[in-house]
């Protein structure tokens, strides 16, 4: 039995603009529609693939109301509380509390570099300030630190409802600490599609997916094939899936996902500043990898 159970394949939304690069909320809609519908168990709200550091508070709020009106209880939803501000983020909490969340990502600060002890007292706040599943979000990459697996286990242990780990980080050994130190009831969740095919094996129990945008279905399919012992056809779906994993991060994620969510006709290609839009070259190489892929896809 697992703390919480969010799904297997938990969708870090893209937030819909129009040329303003305003929130086009009608698109917000047809979005989480698709992904409802296309192998999401539950969708992640005003993530980094959200555009996150760009959103007012408001606007993360009026997408939460948003997308919980369209999906109407179909599928779950996660929003992304976090903040480097142990204040912010306790604040932003107790707002959830509020509104029917169903849990919370709360990433690992960014930028001021806390201590081990500094994560414990950060989380602890939080923790304290709700009763709703939490779901720690680690992500070297983006935050400058790295949370070990000693911390994340201390903090499953003294708090029950932080239920699991986000871990965008590739390092297999620290996935079988976390696995050894951590309860067995702890959720790991994979932060990165061409690794979730490896970290199911050391016992993840999902992915929180940037491609489930375009392969949702065949992203739960691989898990389910894995799960049960289907090794052969997890693999080859990993394999075929691997170039558009990889693609889609040829730019600072959610930019190439746009891209393909526009060629799709779904959403309108737009990011807000800092970030950049493809180019003409970039988008072609991004769409012939896509195209090989949906076609080898269909011949299975």
């Amino acid at each position: 039995m697992l703390r919480y159970d969010a799904g297997e394949v938990i969708t870090a939304m893209a937030t819909p603009f129009n040329e303003k690069r305003e929130i086009d909320y009608p698109s917000v809609e047809k979005l989480a529609r698709h992904l409802m519908e296309n192998g999401s168990d539950a969708i992640l709200i005003a993530g980094t693939t959200g555009e996150s550091p760009t959103l007012t508070h408001d606007e993360e709020f009026e997408l939460f109301y948003t997308v919980k009106a369209t999906v109407c209880g179909g599928c779950k939803l996660i929003f992304s509380s976090g903040s480097n501000s142990t204040r912010t983020a306790v604040d932003t909490t107790k707002k959830m509390n509020e509104i029917g969340v169903d849990a919370l990502l709360s990433v690992v600060p960014y930028y001021n570099k806390p201590n081990q002890q500094g994560l414990i007292e950060h989380f602890g706040a939080i923790a304290r300030a709700t009763e709703l599943p939490i779901i720690i979000y680690n992500i070297p990459s983006r935050t400058g630190i790295n949370m070990t697996p000693q911390t994340m286990a201390h903090l499953a242990k003294e708090y029950p409802h932080i239920i699991g780990v986000k871990q965008s980080y590739f390092d297999m050994d620290t996935l079988s600490e976390i696995k050894e130190l951590c309860p067995e009831d702890f959720v790991i969740y994979s932060g990165d599609d061409s690794l979730t095919l490896p970290m199911l094996s050391l016992g993840a129990h999902g992915v929180i997916s940037v491609a489930s945008h375009v392969v949702g279905s065949e992203i739960k399919s691989m898990i389910r094939n894995f799960k049960l012992g289907q090794i052969n056809a997890a693999r080859n779906m990993h394999m075929t899936l691997y170039p558009l994993f990889k693609k889609l991060f040829m730019a600072p994620n959610p930019i190439p996902v746009k891209a393909v969510l526009s060629r799709l006709k779904i959403i309108e290609n737009y990011v807000r500043r800092p970030l950049f839009e493809l180019n003409e070259i970039e988008r072609g190489e991004l769409f012939d990898v896509l195209n090989k892929v949906l076609d080898e896809l269909k011949g299975q």
